[in-house]
């Protein structure tokens, strides 16, 4: 018989328990997942506007926050660089986020690419600040080369590995996948921790060379032998129905948007030329190698699905922010090491042309390394269950250097004072939770991209930027966003407002 007094007992208990299990849910720090992709342009995620398949990122953004304006800084070692530290430039005394997740109790967890500008500090390398690490530098080879060896070397918890010592779960091997692969065994090894876990995944994909699966490829071949200016012109518009775009943004000419400034400089590489006027043969070779980079795409969404379902399975996804990136846009730099081989298999080396990069920018001018928006600025989506509404946008103006104020602002921890026995170096950012929350944040007073000779300085509305350490140009971006009218001659007292500055900034780096 069931003695009355033992119920209630039992129920109080059972609300007890379910009252802390609540109370320690909510005030449980959030796992965090940091994914970067590499040479990618705006227009080039299906959420964005392309023809490409991201259901995955496509998923974090219909279960999150799209940022329509967000930069970078125009190249994949300074991005990586502010990124990590939430500094435009820096030195000793540079504090990596990853020391900050650390303080915090989390666990450490990075796969991927590691490409930094000589002022990043020692201490700040993958080895001494994650608790698991395999990361490469700068460029290599996406399937083990005939070679056998990789470009550049690999290394696991700081040590160089060969080919030979690399794991991966799919033959052939490659590396979008076994990046991946490496992440989610990690990850095994956080779930059974009590504490939060810190992943950070920079992939290669897109960068060159441009080397795929065959199956992914098969997936595009022929969808762009409509050419790249039927493709602008469509992704375009649907930039546009999406509310990615402001109402007054144009689309401007391909003719414009040629590489003028980093060799070699061959015309099929460099120019644009209207795609009716290329032959059939033309025609499916160059509807090849946008099939190919396509493929590299849709193969880095396919893992960063392969991430959002572990930590499904885990229970995981409900208390895991989720940052999706992009280092710079689309890069149109001749890099074919082997001409003679088409896009694709391992023993190739092709790299993307200017004129499909300019697609990938679309609408915005020029490219990686450039200030102008198709270099600096790219997609940010952030996902995170209980705290960001559902499939909504900001207009708001973000910056990978807010990052690391942000996470601070998560974590609610403050700043070291010092690191490795140097003051720590003060963020340039400002924290983006208030975005997040559906808030207005105020805006910082000024935002920073392109490298030096390439430089662009935006404040209250308005843009410098030059070409290849040329005369400053100068962009009324509320009204002008895609940068048609250089408004140069006819404000010069805004251009050198800004420029001075500009220097003024540079001086307190």
């Amino acid at each position: 018989m069931l003695n009355i007094n033992s119920l209630k007992s039992a129920t109080i208990l059972t609300a007890t328990l379910t009252l802390v299990s609540c109370s320690e849910s909510e005030n449980a720090l959030p796992n965090i997942v940091l994914i970067m992709a590499d040479d990618i342009g705006i227009s080039d995620i299906g959420c964005y506007g392309s023809e490409i398949e991201t259901p995955n990122i496509d998923r974090l953004a219909a279960e999150g926050l799209r940022f329509t304006t967000f930069y970078n800084m125009a190249k994949c070692n300074p991005t990586r660089s502010s990124l990590l530290t939430g500094l435009y430039q820096g030195g000793e005394g540079a504090v990596h986020i990853a020391q900050l997740t650390k303080k915090a109790g989390y666990y450490n967890i990075m796969s991927g690419k590691e490409h930094f500008d000589s002022w990043v500090p020692d201490y700040c390398k993958a080895e001494n600040v994650f608790d698991h690490s395999l990361y490469f530098w700068a460029t290599t080879e996406y399937f083990r080369p005939p070679s056998g060896e990789f470009e550049r070397p690999f290394f696991l918890e700081g040590k160089e590995i060969s080919a030979d010592d690399i794991e991966y779960e799919e033959s052939p091997m490659y590396k979008t996948d076994f990046i991946s692969d490496y992440a989610l065994n990690w990850l095994d090894e956080a779930f059974e921790k009590d504490g939060p876990f810190f992943l950070y995944l920079p992939y290669h994909a897109a960068h060159y060379p441009l080397q795929a699966r065959p199956e992914d490829i098969e997936k595009y071949r022929g969808k762009y032998l409509k050419g790249w200016d039927s493709l602008r012109i469509e992704r375009f518009m649907r930039m546009q129905n999406l509310n990615i775009l402001p109402e007054n943004a144009n689309l401007s000419s391909p003719e414009g948007n040629i590489n003028k400034f980093r060799g070699p400089f061959h015309s099929n590489y460099t120019d644009y030329y209207p795609w009716n006027s290329l032959s059939e043969g033309q025609q499916d070779s160059l509807d090849l190698e946008m099939a190919v980079y396509a493929a590299m795409v849709d193969r880095l969404d396919q893992n960063i699905g392969r991430i959002i379902e572990r930590l499904r399975e885990e229970g995981k996804l409900d208390n895991t922010i989720i940052m999706f990136l992009i280092d710079n846009g689309s890069c149109p730099y001749e890099s074919n090491k082997i001409p003679d081989v088409q896009p694709g298999p391992d023993s190739s080396y092709w790299s993307l042309r200017a004129a499909w990069a300019n697609v990938g920018n679309t609408p915005y001018r020029y490219y990686k390394q450039y200030g102008h928006e198709g270099g600096s600025h790219t997609p940010f989506i952030v996902s995170w269950p209980g705290v960001i509404r559902p499939n909504t946008f900001t207009h708001q103006i973000g910056h990978i250097v807010d990052i690391a104020p942000t996470l601070l602002d998560i974590m609610d921890i403050p700043y070291p004072d010092s690191i490795e026995n140097f003051a720590s170096l003060p963020l340039h950012g400002a924290s983006l939770l208030p975005i997040f929350k559906g808030e207005k944040r105020v805006e910082p007073d000024y935002f920073m991209s392109g490298l030096e000779k390439f430089r662009m300085f935006r404040s209250d509305g308005y843009k410098i930027v030059r070409t290849n350490n040329g005369p400053w140009e100068l962009y009324d971006m509320i009204n002008d966003p895609t940068e048609l009218v250089n408004l140069s001659d006819s404000l010069p007292g805004k251009v050198s407002d800004l420029s001075e500055y500009y220097l003024k900034v540079k001086q307190n780096f």
